[in-house]
């Protein structure tokens, strides 16, 4: 319906929730490889809904800020993905959700703690 990815769905988000970011620190927040977030982010420039500009403090690097349309858009998706979002835990208790949101923060902690070493041995686990 809105023509975005997952990833440049993400970076909007972020993006929304302040100032901007450059894709390094994107790729943190979002907890995307670089290639991910370089994507995305050209491909939201392209569609004039982020403006890549000089990083002050390294001219190596761009920030990413919304442009007027980027948040436009952020204004009319936003409140669509959280009405999904309540349609998907209607079904679920606030302590359901609770344990739900637990569990899935250990299976991240999880990956983190052995995805280098996954990726030391060439077990080809990407994250």
């Amino acid at each position: 319906m809105f023509g975005l990815r997952v990833p440049e769905w993400r970076l909007v988000c972020v993006l929304a929730e302040g100032k901007g970011m450059t894709q390094q620190a994107l790729g943190v927040r979002t907890q995307m490889d670089k290639v991910t977030v370089s994507r995305a982010a050209i491909a939201l420039a392209e569609r004039g809904l982020v403006a890549r500009v000089p990083n002050p403090g390294d001219q190596r690097s761009r920030v990413l800020n919304l442009t007027d349309s980027g948040r436009e858009l952020y204004a009319a998706v936003a409140p669509k993905a959280l009405e999904m979002e309540r349609a998907l835990f209607a079904g679920f208790s606030d302590a359901e959700r609770v344990q739900l949101r637990d569990m899935l923060i250990r299976v991240e902690q999880a990956v983190s703690a052995i995805a280098p070493a996954a990726m030391a041995e060439g077990a080809g686990l990407s994250v």
